[in-house]
């Protein structure tokens, strides 16, 4: 996108803006401020909407240096005290830059720690800021959305700090794909419009009583499971992880209006327990809406795993963080698993899943020149998961079709192994359908060999995806 079609969306956005004026109402004001640091007094505002940094997702001043470079070689004479620095100032801006740290951190405390509190304590500035300036009963609109729980944990203390209380929130189409930082970035597709109110009366903190999170557990967990179901019932397209991220917002309405929380040992509970709750209640609202008669606790946890990522994830490449968070909720430590199972490999920092190539040897191959870093031995009579022994019964069926595959099929006695059948119903219903691994999950399942598995479907499993419907737009908002 060129320079004339940004300046157009500036004018656009404006001219609307300013068209929800009521008639004879006084000019606008456009000024340029430091949040933190508001030129209006106490509780003259009715209503602030605003979209914060986020988090560590984009380095705006670093970004910035590119083109202030060039501007200060043209412009610099004309706005000396605009250009007054090498590059841009990079220390008052709210972002979490762990390289920022760098020469600070210690072994105490890493450079991300530090990173988190700076973020942390630059957003409670502004949120307090925009606190005082709000007339009590004032609302605050905060646009956010980011994928990461760190991120969410910061900026719901940052709200909490500041006195506002979570009263609601809406998932809306706004993020542009070709945004730059989108692709491949910790940012949603949707962005979660979180709305806070200044109480007409402000609680004594002497007067707080803490709550313990046995408490609360059970309360976020049902309003987490209720965002859920309320969104995929609402005809809104989201993808599986915004479902997930639209339920922080009443989960943390709960956790909040119950703050401060704590354990059993009185130790402070963070928000992102809450929303680690959330996200594992949600997925198991994912694993009953598109996972056809499936229980997946059944299944050994790597596999689990595996079908949850691709369940919830719908590419086989995600942010980290919610790998990890994924892993956490069922058990698994997914860097532990990742050099004996290959079942993930690190990519530019995010997690990319290994499809049967990537883990199994190859069959042709005389078994002293396989490659032993690949951990499935194909002919072996067992595996220690289902995931290792259907992706084997891929790249058999891959190599040798399908007369060799019955025959190993029957060797390993799949006939009659629920946890086989299940991994491949699973697998059938959650990679894409021009996957090579869902290609040849289709083949094991309706082929020849769909004698011996005798796996039962439903009418949907083959069918082609779902029409799109159509999802709420910051226009219909």
């Amino acid at each position: 996108m060129g320079h004339d079609s940004h300046l157009s969306k500036i004018v656009d956005s404006y001219e609307e803006i300013a068209s929800y004026l009521p008639e004879g109402s006084p000019t606008g004001e456009v000024s340029n401020q430091n949040a933190a640091s508001l030129p209006y007094e106490t509780g003259e505002i009715q209503s602030v909407v605003v979209d914060p940094p986020y988090y560590s997702s984009i380095m705006y001043a670093e970004l910035s240096d590119f083109f202030y470079v060039l501007m200060k070689e043209y412009l610099g004479e004309v706005f000396p005290s605009m250009f007054d620095s090498p590059l841009t100032n990079k220390e008052d801006e709210a972002v979490a830059n762990p390289e920022r740290f760098e020469g600070v951190a210690s072994s105490e405390t890493s450079k991300k720690e530090l990173a988190n509190q700076d973020y942390e304590e630059k957003m409670s500035d502004i949120f307090s800021e925009l606190y005082r300036v709000l007339e009590p009963g004032g609302v605050m609109t905060v646009m956010f959305t980011h994928k990461e729980t760190d991120a969410w944990d910061t900026l719901t203390m940052s709200l909490i700090n500041s006195g506002f209380v979570i009263t609601s929130t809406h998932p809306i189409t706004s993020e542009m794909p070709q945004r730059a930082g989108m692709r491949n970035s910790a940012s949603a597709d949707s962005t979660l419009l979180l709305t806070g109110r200044k109480p007409h009366e402000e609680q004594d903190p002497d007067n707080v009583v803490p709550t313990l999170w046995s408490d609360v557990e059970a309360d976020t967990r049902a309003a987490a499971k209720e965002a859920a179901r309320d969104l995929l019932e609402s005809g809104i397209s989201l993808t599986k992880t915004d479902v997930i991220i639209s339920a922080f917002g009443p989960t943390l309405r709960v956790f909040a209006d119950a703050y401060p929380v704590v354990d059993d040992e009185d130790e402070e509970v963070p928000p992102r327990k809450a929303l680690e709750t959330a996200r594992e209640a949600v997925t198991q609202i994912l694993v009953d809406e598109y996972l056809e008669g499936m229980d997946v606790d059944t299944l050994d946890d790597v596999t689990e795993w595996y079908v949850l990522c691709w369940l919830v994830h719908e590419s086989e490449t995600f942010s980290y963080d919610d790998g990890r968070q994924l892993g956490l909720g069922i058990g698994v430590d997914i860097d532990e698993i990742k050099r004996s199972t290959k079942t993930w490999r690190k990519s530019r920092g995010d997690i990319s899943l290994r499809g049967h190539e990537g883990r199994v040897q190859n069959i042709n191959e005389k078994p002293e020149d396989r490659s032993n870093r690949l951990p499935i031995d194909p002919d072996d009579l067992s595996f220690p998961r289902s995931l290792d022994a259907v992706h084997a019964a891929m790249h058999v069926y891959d190599k040798k079709g399908e007369t060799v595959t019955l025959e190993w099929l029957r060797e390993r006695n799949y006939d009659t192994d629920s946890q086989f059948k299940a991994t491949l119903k699973a697998l059938l219903q959650v990679l894409p359908k021009n996957h090579e691994d869902w290609e040849l999950a289709r083949d094991l399942a309706v082929g020849r060999t769909s004698d011996v598995l005798d796996l039962d479907f439903g009418p949907n499993i083959f069918a082609d995806d779902r029409e799109d419907t159509s999802q709420q737009s910051l226009e219909e908002f």
